[in-house]
């Protein structure tokens, strides 16, 4: 017994001691170390062994980096940028990096999404203006445009015609800008009297300030592409509406009452829109504080001259050149201000640019309503039509009811002679011709009393 059995239990036990002991060991060690351990470990079944590997060719020479696929932006859209050049550029953009650049709380941004597809807006804000007509979406600032969903159909005549416009007037600008600064400068020099105050600039030198601000030539273009848009639409709806509701007037059948009543969809749809855009337009028009946050280059201006003025860039006799520096700094910057945009609440170009389009809607909403009266005139005379047919069926009806009661009226004499009751008048010979003759008289003539009756009480037409 004093010899150990190699296989007897004690050593088997000392065995797992010792496995425990080193099990204890590595448990002992620091988790800073076992991590580090891990991680410089490849394992064949990680992503970056298997990116090694990838790496790697036979004998452990280096191929080229692992092809990592881009993330994806979530909620990116598409836009495209324009300035005052008509140069443009598309973008795929978030909504957080949008808000940044324009400088626009968010929920302004979510009137240009697709929950607002069907409303017009056109909010002022700091440093932008929200526009939301129909199918434009756009956030313009004072030296930019940027348009969403450029690419869609509806959008792209806006595009052209906005590229156009701005390209056109740039270069009108430019082949004229230099004599149209000298001529501003002379004028200036000219004006300064020698006590260091500004005279009164001459007619000259304004018309070449008489153009609008860069805003508002993106607000007229959107304007102008969106009533062009609704007046054709609206022309096409009378095309189609008048020969319809013709053959209608002729046939009342209920192909054509379907296609009136597609019609209808049609016109309601239609207006409601005009009416978005007009009211839109009309609350503008009433609010003056409204349409002086729209002017973006005045407050873009009078931001650098405030910043000017901080900054001390001007000299002593600054102030008096402050109420001048606006018409230079449109002159240089293409800002196109007038005299009478100096006056911080001075709206009358704006309101101008609105009230023309107002009256535009206002024609073309117009049109509308008279396709609807035509419409309603031509249901109120098939209705005429209707109720004519139905009195003439009706009169029919009461026509046959008083036949019927005279029929009656003979049938019940011969059902009464029907009965086997002895009677005198069957012991007579031949009277049985003279007494239907004489049954079916007294019915005709009961027959042309009520119907008589009924004509004098105006129940049947003459």
């Amino acid at each position: 017994m004093g010899k150990s059995n190699p296989f007897s239990f004690r050593r088997s036990n000392s065995g797992s001691t010792t496995r425990r002991r080193r099990t204890t060991k590595k448990q002992g060690e620091s988790p800073l170390l076992l991590s580090q351990q891990s991680a410089n470990t490849p394992s064949p079944s990680s992503p970056q062994n298997a990116g090694d590997v990838a790496a790697t060719g036979s004998g452990g020479k280096p191929m080229g980096a692992a092809l990592v696929k881009p993330k994806k932006k979530t909620g990116a859209r598409l836009w495209m940028r324009f300035d005052r050049s008509g140069e443009s550029e598309i973008f795929e953009c978030d909504k957080n990096t949008i808000i940044k650049r324009a400088g626009i709380p968010a929920r302004d941004l979510r009137i240009l999404g697709p929950i607002f597809s069907n409303s017009s807006n056109i909010l002022a804000r700091e440093k932008a203006m929200v526009v939301n007509l129909e199918y434009i979406k756009a956030i313009v600032t004072a030296e930019e445009v940027l348009l969403l969903d450029p690419l869609r159909q509806e959008v792209l005549p806006f595009v052209d015609q906005l590229r156009h416009q701005l390209s056109h007037k740039n270069h009108f600008n430019t082949s004229g800008n230099q004599g149209g600064r000298q001529l501003a400068l002379r004028d200036t020099e000219s004006n300064l009297s020698a006590s260091g105050r500004w005279l009164p600039v001459p007619e000259t030198a304004e018309g070449l300030q008489a153009e609008l601000p860069f805003e508002f030539q993106v607000l007229e273009i959107a304007l102008e592409v969106v009533c062009t848009y609704l007046d054709s639409s609206v022309a096409d709806l009378e095309r189609d509406a008048y020969p319809v509701l013709d053959e209608l007037a002729k046939n009342v059948s209920t192909k054509n009452l379907e296609r009136v009543r597609s019609l209808k969809s049609n016109l309601t749809r239609l207006l409601a829109r005009v009416q978005k855009v007009r009211d839109e337009l009309e609350h503008l028009l009433d609010d003056d504080e409204d349409m002086t946050q729209l002017y973006l280059t005045r407050k873009w201006l009078q931001n650098q001259q405030s910043e000017a003025l901080l900054g001390g860039v001007g000299s002593n006799s600054f102030p008096n050149n402050g109420h001048h520096l606006r018409r230079l700094s449109s002159v240089k910057s293409g800002s196109m201000l007038t005299s009478g945009n100096l006056n911080d609440n001075d709206v009358e170009d704006l309101e101008m640019l609105l009230e023309a389009y107002f009256m535009q809607l206002d024609g073309t909403r117009n049109k509308i309503l008279s396709v609807r009266e035509y419409i309603d005139d031509t249901e109120d005379y098939v209705n005429i039509q209707l109720d004519n047919q139905r009195n003439e069926l009706i009169q029919l009806q009461l026509t046959l009811t008083i036949a019927s009661f005279a029929i009656a009226f003979e049938t019940l004499v011969a059902g009464l002679f029907g009965m086997n009751i002895p009677c005198r008048l069957y012991d007579i010979e031949g009277i049985f011709e003279p007494f239907v003759i004489g049954i079916t008289a007294a019915s005709l003539l009961l027959f042309l009393i009520v119907l008589g009756y009924a004509r004098w009480k105006k129940l049947l037409g003459s």
